[in-house]
């Protein structure tokens, strides 16, 4: 579907399968890159995400901007794992304008980030958490296991993106930011896999779902990192990811929308809430919600020291 910034019907095309693909049973992320091309996933996996009960999704799609097929990297039907070169469950994918190459965050079935040739769809590679080696799940440390020894639990699953690296997306100087929801963090990469930074967010907050997305302030630097947590969005220095400040995103149904977000080129933020029920199993309503961001209020000199940090 596709609207202006007024939030005005334009077009809408896609929900039937055609020649050389299937149409996602859930869709999960949409791109539209340098070229016009509009790229889109699926991922259910087995009964997971699967309302339509169709064969596994497992695919990316690319499109023209009027709905016309181009290309599927993947086939509907395959399972993925860590192992081989097939998606399984991914999430978010972003075409980087200075290699044409499409990164793809996959995602609840894998835990990795997927590099791709945009023309070709060859695979290119792959890495995991601090460009580790992914591993499948049933090769990981199970969490269960190490919580009598949080010291060392901890740092051996936080080697491995958890379920699920939820984003990725890459800043004007060639930087990739993965938001990797179920570790509540952010990591920086070189485009080739190499770890840069990470920063954890939202850690006191008692909503579970952090890390979920991000996006860049519309300034040439893009000075300004946006990180989808619950209930806020979170606004991080890009270059040195300390966190500024936060605004607040809950819906009228009473519901963070945070799932997805992106940024225009005014700085409007848009944030899309997926579920139909909420965080607390009763709230919720899907849709797309926009956000003008104004800026962060006045520091307030300690004493008093209240929050110095707030934005509006």
């Amino acid at each position: 579907m596709e609207f202006d910034t007024d939030g005005n019907f334009i077009q809408a095309w896609g929900g039937e399968s055609g020649p050389g693909y299937q149409w996602p049973s859930n869709e999960h992320g949409i791109t539209v890159d340098y070229k016009g091309f509009v790229w889109i996933l699926g991922n259910a996996d087995g009964k997971s995400n699967n309302p339509a009960s169709l064969p596994n999704d497992n695919q990316v799609l690319k499109f023209t901007k009027q709905g016309k097929f181009v290309m599927a990297i993947g086939e509907s039907g395959q399972t993925g794992s860590n192992a081989t070169q097939v998606l399984k469950g991914a999430t978010s994918l972003r075409v980087y304008t200075k290699t044409n190459e499409l990164f793809v965050s996959d995602g609840y079935g894998n835990s990795r980030i997927m590099v791709y040739d945009a023309d070709t769809g060859k695979f290119k590679r792959m890495w995991g958490a601090y460009g580790n080696k992914p591993l499948d799940m049933d090769a990981r440390p199970p969490r269960s296991e190490l919580a009598s020894v949080p010291w060392v639990g901890v740092s051996e699953v936080l080697q491995q993106y958890a379920s699920p690296v939820h984003d990725v997306d890459i800043s004007n100087d060639g930087l990739v930011y993965v938001a990797d929801r179920g570790n509540k963090r952010v990591q920086v990469f070189t485009p080739e896999g190499k770890f840069i930074a990470e920063q954890f967010v939202g850690l006191d907050s008692k909503y579970p779902l952090q890390a979920r997305s991000v996006a860049f302030s519309p300034d040439p630097a893009q000075r300004f990192l946006y990180v989808a947590g619950s209930p806020d969005i979170f606004i991080l220095n890009r270059r040195t990811l300390e966190v500024l400040g936060s605004f607040n995103i809950g819906s009228p149904q009473g519901d963070p929308p945070g799932h997805l977000i992106a940024a225009d080129h005014k700085g409007n933020v848009y944030a899309v809430q997926a579920e139909l029920s909420g965080a607390d199993g009763h709230s919720g309503g899907a849709g797309a919600y926009k956000f003008t961001f104004k800026g962060f209020s006045p520091k307030i000199s300690c004493p008093p020291c209240v929050s110095t940090k707030r934005t509006q």
